[in-house]
């Protein structure tokens, strides 16, 4: 029998590319991230110079301090994981490998790329579908380096229509193919690209989402539309895609760990939205489901489902959505939440920000227990 994943500790993983951290780097407001991740942040199109966590103003010619400790702690503990157990890819990247494994690698992808390569070239001149599967299945193998692929996006403008069509095919591993180089184009966030990407292609991300074509391709997917949410009006088209309701029906197929704390982080940015705020209240488990998942799946996924609560409470709190949230526990998940030592400090400031919001239309629901009311903050 497998062996199970092992779980990532939710301070090795990087807020912004939601992956283990390979190169920690701090900023002035305390926050890790991983350096390639920050880095684009603050060289993105509008020139953000703010933490993404705390939303706090960075200086210009700000420095990034590497936090070595971090990156120790990290290694430390992939060397750790048994290397029997199925973990994320990512994770075995980091584990030490010895000299003639390194040299027994080299030769196998040498090999395969020189292969893999040449396969390409015979299929660039293949106009059918077949043909084009066969190739995004090739590019998604390779490990292209980030410069090199933006150059293939850029001299190939019929990238992204040839990514929807193969998302189309009734073909499974085609479809994960593809998400999982759509994932690889956002992560190396090639702004021209990104922008320019259609509603067609990002319906199609959500459908692999919505069809949960394999447990890689959801994962990929999920990736892709969290890199993808912040850019132009990208965030209206996943909603209105439908994407909120297969994040919902996702969360209620109880997926493993990992699966959910990246499903709330996409929430958590389509919840920034009014659209996305909108189907979420209107989605009959929409509000019952992030509750769920306070204090039941992870630290990070407590997090990121309060995020999620807090959004709807700011904006989107009319008395029928005050009193689902009272009626199916929501209320109460955030007064233990109070008192919880699963919840790091930050989470606990939100949990208290919505209970005061809103303090005198809970109070005096006959849907909180006492024990919850003994909970609830003064």
């Amino acid at each position: 029998m497998a062996s199970a994943a092992a779980e990532v500790p939710s301070y090795f993983v990087c807020p912004i590319s939601l992956q283990l951290m390979r190169d920690p780097v701090t900023l002035p407001t305390g926050i890790s991230y991983d350096r390639a991740a920050i880095a684009r942040w603050l060289a993105a199109p509008g020139a953000r110079r703010t933490c993404p966590v705390t939303r706090q103003p960075l200086e210009h010619g700000l420095e990034l301090t590497p936090n070595h400790t971090l990156r120790r702690l990290i290694q430390s503990w992939a060397a750790s994981v048994s290397p029997g157990s199925a973990v994320d890819e990512e994770v075995a990247a980091l584990r030490p490998v010895s000299s003639d494994e390194v040299a027994s690698l080299l030769s196998d992808a040498a090999a395969a790329q020189v292969g893999a390569l040449r396969r390409l070239r015979e299929l660039a001149a293949d106009a059918c579908s077949t043909a084009r599967e066969e190739a995004v299945g090739v590019l998604a193998s390779l490990r292209i380096p980030e410069q090199e692929l933006i150059g293939v996006s850029t001299r190939h403008g019929n990238l992204a229509e040839s990514l929807t069509a193969v998302l189309r095919s009734s073909n499974l591993q085609s479809r994960a193919h593809a998400v999982q180089l759509v994932r690889t184009l956002a992560d190396a966030v090639v702004p021209a690209w990104v922008i320019g990407l259609n509603a067609e292609l990002l319906a199609e991300v959500v459908g692999v989402v919505r069809d949960r074509v394999s447990a890689r391709a959801t994962k990929a997917s999920l990736h892709a539309l969290a890199a993808l949410c912040p850019y132009g009006r990208h965030r209206v088209k996943i909603v209105g895609a439908g994407a909120v309701a297969a994040l919902v029906e996702l969360l209620l197929d109880e997926p493993e760990r990992r699966v959910c704390e990246l499903a709330l982080a996409v929430l958590d940015r389509l919840c920034t939205c009014a659209e996305g705020r909108a189907e979420l209240v209107a989605h009959a488990a929409g509000v019952a489901v992030v509750g769920k998942k306070v204090l039941r799946v992870s630290e990070a996924a407590s997090e990121r489902a309060v995020r999620v609560l807090r959004s709807v409470a700011r904006h989107a709190a009319t008395p029928a959505v005050l009193q689902e949230m009272a009626q199916c526990g929501v209320v109460g998940k955030l007064c233990l939440a109070l008192r919880s030592e699963q919840c790091g400090v930050k989470t606990k400031e939100k949990a208290h920000e919505v209970l005061k919001l809103h303090s005198r239309v809970w109070r005096a629901s006959p849907c909180l227990s006492p024990s919850f009311l003994a909970l609830y903050p003064s």
